[in-house]
C-alpha cells in the first residue's frame, strides 16, 4: 500500500491530484472547527459522553457535531439521500429508466439525490436545533432573537452539509476520486487519536482499566486484518466456453471464472441498519423522554426509546439481524443469477457439470446464498463487537465503532486500487512501441 502511494507520488499528474485532495481535506477539517453562532458548546458536552447514537454521528463528522460547527452534519444527509434514491430506483419506473440511460441518467440521479439531501439536511438541522434548545445551549430562545437564532443555526447547518457535498464532488473531479468516501475517511481518522487519549483519561479514575486498553487496541488491529482479508476474499465459479469453428478460425474454448466477493455489499447494509436503528434516537431529539414517566403512554415511550438505546443488549441483537436482512436485500438488488445464466448461454459459456438455463441460475443462487450469509455474519460481527466492548468496559468510553473501521479500511483499499489503475494506464505500452 505504501509502495503504491510512493509510486503515485512520482507521477506529476497523480501527485497534483494527491496534493489537491489533501488541500480539500484540510479545508474540510478547518470547517469542522468553525462554530455556529449563538451556541455554547460546553452545554452540550454531556450529550456525547456515552457511546450513544450522537457519539457515533460525532465520530463520522470528525468531532464537528459535538462542537456544533458549520460542518456538524458532515456528509450524512447526502448518504441518507443516496440510499433513499437507490432504493426508489428499484421501485419507481421513471428512476429505473434514468439508471439505464448511462452517464446522462446518472447525472440526473445525482441531481435528484442532491435535492433530497437538502431536504434531509433541513430536517436534521431542525432536529439538532431542538436538541441544542432542550439542553440549554442556546443564548436566545424567545422573541425575535429566538426566531432569528433558530433561522441562523438551521441555515448554517444546512449550508454546511451542502458545502461538504460540493467539496466531495471536487475531489471526484480533480482529486483521486471517491470524494464522499474521502470526507468520511478524514472525519473518522481525525477522531482516532482523540478516542485513544480519552480511553487513557477515563482509565485514570480506575487504574485496573489500564490493563484493558492494550487488549482493546489489539482487538481493533485484529479487526483491521480481518476486514482486509474478507474484503479481498472471493468465491470463483469456473466458466468454460464452447469451441466454435468459423471458416478456418476457431473461437472459444477458453476457461475463466466468475468472481463473487464475500463482502460484495461493503458497508451499505450497516448504513441501512444504522439508518433504521437511528429513528428512535432521532424521534427523541424532537420529543425527549420524561425522566419520571407516570402515564401508560409515557412509560411505553420511555421503554421504546430505552429498548433502542445504544447501550442496550437488545440494540445489538436487532442491529445484527437487520444487517443480515439488508445484506441479502442489497445483494439481491446488485446480483441477478437469471441474467448471468442467460448471458452465459448467449455467449456459449457454461459451468462444468451444470446444465445451461434454470439449473445454472439455481446453482449460482445457491452459491450466492452461502456467500451472502458469510458476508452478512462478517458485517454483523464487525458492527456489534465494539458495542459489546463498550458494554464490557463502560469506564473507558470506547467510541470507535466497527463501522468506522470498516469505512476507513474500505476507503484505503479503494483508493489504492484507483491509484494502481491510473498508474497502469500511464505505464501501459501501446502497440506501436
Amino acid at each position: 500500500m505504501l509502495k503504491t502511494f510512493v509510486n503515485a507520488w512520482k507521477v506529476p499528474e497523480l501527485r497534483n491530484k494527491l496534493l489537491y485532495t489533501l488541500l480539500i481535506i484540510l479545508v474540510f477539517r478547518i470547517g469542522c472547527h468553525v462554530p455556529v453562532p449563538f451556541i455554547d458548546p460546553n452545554a452540550i458536552s454531556s450529550l456525547f459522553a456515552e457511546g450513544n447514537f450522537l457519539s457515533y454521528m460525532n465520530t463520522l463528522s470528525g468531532g464537528a457535531l459535538a462542537d456544533a460547527t458549520v460542518f456538524s452534519l458532515a456528509i450524512q444527509p447526502y448518504i441518507n439521500a443516496s440510499i433513499i434514491v437507490q432504493l426508489l430506483t428499484y421501485a419507481l419506473p421513471p428512476l429505473e429508466n434514468l439508471q439505464k440511460e448511462g452517464e446522462s441518467g446518472r447525472k440526473k440521479l445525482q441531481k435528484i439525490s442532491s435535492f433530497v439531501a437538502l431536504a434531509i439536511a433541513l430536517i436534521m438541522s431542525y432536529a439538532y436545533y431542538l436538541t441544542l434548545k432542550n439542553s440549554g445551549a442556546l443564548q436566545y430562545t424567545g422573541g425575535f432573537k429566538g426566531v432569528f437564532t433558530a433561522a441562523v443555526i438551521i441555515l448554517a447547518f444546512t449550508a454546511g452539509a451542502s458545502l461538504v457535498v460540493w467539496i466531495g464532488n471536487r475531489i471526484n473531479e480533480r482529486g483521486v476520486g471517491n470524494g464522499i468516501s474521502m470526507i468520511l475517511f478524514a472525519g473518522i481518522v481525525s477522531r482516532g487519536p482523540t478516542a485513544i487519549m480519552n480511553m487513557f483519561v477515563n482509565a485514570s479514575t480506575n487504574k485496573t482499566m489500564y490493563i484493558a486498553i492494550p487488549f482493546i487496541l489489539v482487538m481493533f488491529v485484529v479487526m483491521i486484518g480481518f476486514i482486509v482479508f474478507m474484503n479481498e476474499s472471493e468465491r470463483r465459479i469456473p466458466i468454460t466456453y464452447a469451441k466454435r469453428v468459423v471458416g478456418r478460425k476457431q473461437y472459444g474454448g477458453q476457461s475463466t471464472h466468475i468472481p463473487i466477493k464475500v463482502a460484495m455489499s461493503g458497508v451499505m447494509p450497516i448504513i441501512f441498519a444504522m439508518a433504521i436503528m437511528s429513528l428512535p434516537s432521532t424521534i427523541a431529539m424532537f420529543k425527549p423522554v420524561d425522566p419520571t414517566p407516570e402515564t401508560f403512554g409515557e412509560k411505553f415511550y420511555a421503554g421504546f426509546i430505552n429498548f433502542f438505546s445504544y447501550n442496550s443488549p437488545w440494540y445489538a441483537v436487532v442491529y445484527f439481524v437487520l444487517i443480515i436482512a439488508f445484506n441479502y436485500f442489497y445483494v439481491s438488488m446488485q446480483y441477478n443469477p437469471i441474467e448471468i445464466a442467460n448471458n452465459l448461454r448467449q455467449s456459449n459459456g457454461g459451468i462444468p457439470g451444470i446444465r445451461p438455463g434454470k439449473p445454472t441460475s439455481d446453482y449460482i443462487q445457491r452459491i450466492l446464498n452461502k456467500i451472502t450469509l458469510v458476508g452478512a455474519f462478517f458485517l454483523g460481527v464487525i458492527a456489534i463487537l465494539p458495542i459489546f466492548l463498550s458494554m464490557a468496559f463502560p469506564q473507558l468510553g470506547v467510541s470507535m465503532g466497527g463501522t468506522s473501521i470498516l469505512i476507513v479500511v474500505s476507503v484505503v483499499l479503494e483508493t489504492v486500487r484507483t491509484l494502481e489503475s491510473q498508474m497502469m494506464m500511464r505505464h501501459h505500452k501501446g502497440f506501436l512501441e
